[in-house]
């Protein structure tokens, strides 16, 4: 079952991705994982915690990043996509 946490992050990391001219993962099932652990996090310490990034087991509240971090830009430009395989240049996730 899919929590209303899990629905306004996927919802908040679309519109990033919209206003930064990106997508998110067509992998769905990457998708789904980083949303999801990013929403527990969220449920634990209301930040949004990039799990990929996360250096505290468990979170802790304004010591782990929040996603999107402050290299997601610089990843994606030097590779395609984030760290985290979550945001996606168009054009390398046509190629996916």
């Amino acid at each position: 079952m899919v929590s209303g946490t899990y629905e306004k992050n996927l919802k908040r990391l679309r519109e990033i991705a919209d206003t930064h001219g990106l997508v998110l993962n067509p992998d769905e099932k990457r998708v789904k994982k980083v949303v999801g652990l990013m929403a527990d996090n969220y449920d634990q310490v209301n930040e949004w915690v990039c799990p990929c990034k996360q250096t505290q087991r468990p979170a802790v509240k304004g010591e782990d990043e929040i996603c999107p971090c402050n290299a997601w830009m610089e990843e994606i430009n030097a590779e395609g996509h984030c760290r985290c395989r979550l945001f996606y240049a168009k054009e390398e996730a046509a190629e996916k």
